[in-house]
């Protein structure tokens, strides 16, 4: 019965009939899986207590992404990459990974896949180059370049908390395979969109300068010193997140560029409710039965072989029940093999999903974004790109991160 509970409140946040939120079906699944004895209400309180930090992060995360939206940030880094393209398909497509990579790192993967997509689509547009390569890039990049910080996936924040670890050797872990996952997207996107990218760009509209907005840029960066700062104290780096949302937020509203209703909106309430309870439900489903099978396929220890083979059992999960159950499911497990192994899983449910479109909840977005702008992503198109892209990042990332632990150590 939690299986099928499962499967039926993943299916309803790939189709979201009518728009409704994936909370209409998370909140009563949960509920069952309670009233039936599927979880008793100790496990359920102690998996909403877990994950409660997480989704107060993810929630100062969001608001902090909208402010800077409204600030002008990602207009003005439309206007820099069709600066730095010159007209160039190929240099647009660049600038795009080059911004995506800073954007999905810092404001997390849901920036890139609702903000800056449709800022993509509008540069290309403008500058008359085929826009395919340059938004593909942006689904694929929310993922693959998701590896790099706590903040810049839910899933990073989960497993953050799992290892136990410093927000600075965090980055320091993930910096290598975060590189290795762009460099390897870079390539294969150069050859697999070449007539796209060759086909060169029409004469297209001129595109208005934007300028920076300092403040927003200032208020980031030192967002981001409170992270590495707060961790090595023992004191929650949602903190630092609180105090970047606050700082734009008061400001917003003295200039009334916004108002308290749609800051409150913009931490994604409903996302955040649908996150705990999906929580409850893969707990039901992990006490169930689910961990001891999935506990024979993971390898243990921390050897190169192992930690290749958590991030594929890892990979193939995501892209069977997504990444979010997956990490849910997987991390209670790999913890016991410290930080290589979390870290491991959370490579391949960062990855992974860009094999298959239900793979992230971030793909699902970013397929809604495109029949906003009278686009279809084609099935077969999107699997032949993620054969290409997953296997290779994934070793590589492996790789990196496997030379991270044995020069710094976990």
């Amino acid at each position: 019965m939690s299986v099928v509970l499962l499967v039926a409140v993943l299916a309803f946040a790939v189709v979201r009939p009518r728009g409704w939120p994936e909370a209409v079906a998370a909140v009563p699944a949960a509920l069952v899986v309670l009233a039936t004895g599927a979880i008793s209400v100790p496990h359920a309180v102690a998996e909403v207590e877990r994950l409660a930090p997480v989704v107060a992060f993810l929630a100062a995360v969001l608001v902090l992404a909208r402010l800077c939206a409204d600030e002008g940030l990602f207009e003005a880094a439309g206007s820099l990459m069709a600066r730095l393209c010159s007209g160039s398909p190929k240099r647009l497509l660049g600038s795009v990974f080059g911004v995506a990579a800073a954007i999905t790192a810092v404001l997390s993967l849901d920036a890139t896949v609702v903000l800056l997509t449709p800022v993509v689509f509008a540069t290309a547009s403008r500058l008359g180059a085929r826009p395919k390569p340059h938004v593909y890039a942006c689904t694929h990049l929310a993922n693959s370049a998701s590896l790099l910080l706590p903040v810049s996936n839910l899933t990073n924040l989960l497993a953050f908390t799992a290892a136990g670890i410093s927000f600075t050797r965090f980055a320091g872990l993930m910096a290598l395979p975060w590189l290795a996952a762009i460099a390897v997207e870079y390539a294969v996107f150069r050859l697999f969109f070449a007539s796209d990218l060759a086909a060169g760009a029409d004469a297209g509209l001129p595109v208005p300068p934007r300028k920076a907005p300092t403040f927003v840029l200032v208020v980031l960066g030192l967002t981001l010193v409170g992270f590495a700062v707060t961790s090595p104290l023992g004191v929650d780096p949602a903190w630092a997140a609180f105090g970047g949302a606050l700082v734009l937020g008061v400001r917003a509203l003295v200039r009334r560029t916004t108002t308290p209703r749609a800051l409150f909106g913009s931490t994604s309430v409903p996302f955040l409710v649908f996150v705990l309870a999906l929580g409850v439900v893969v707990r039901a489903v992990v006490d169930n039965g689910l961990s001891d099978a999935v506990g024979h396929l993971i390898p243990t220890g921390s050897t190169l072989l192992a930690l290749l083979g958590l991030a594929a059992v890892a990979a193939v999960l995501a892209n069977l029940i997504n990444n979010l159950p997956a990490v849910l499911v997987l991390l209670p497990l790999a913890a016991s093999g410290g930080t290589g192994a979390v870290l491991a899983v959370l490579i391949g449910v960062n990855i992974g999903p860009n094999l298959t479109y239900v793979g992230s909840l971030a793909t699902l977005l970013w397929r809604r974004i495109l029949h906003q702008h009278d686009t279809s992503a084609d099935l077969g198109e999107f699997t032949r790109l993620g054969l290409l892209t997953v296997p290779v990042s994934l070793v590589l990332a492996v790789l990196g991160l496997w030379a991270g632990l044995t020069v710094i150590g976990g």
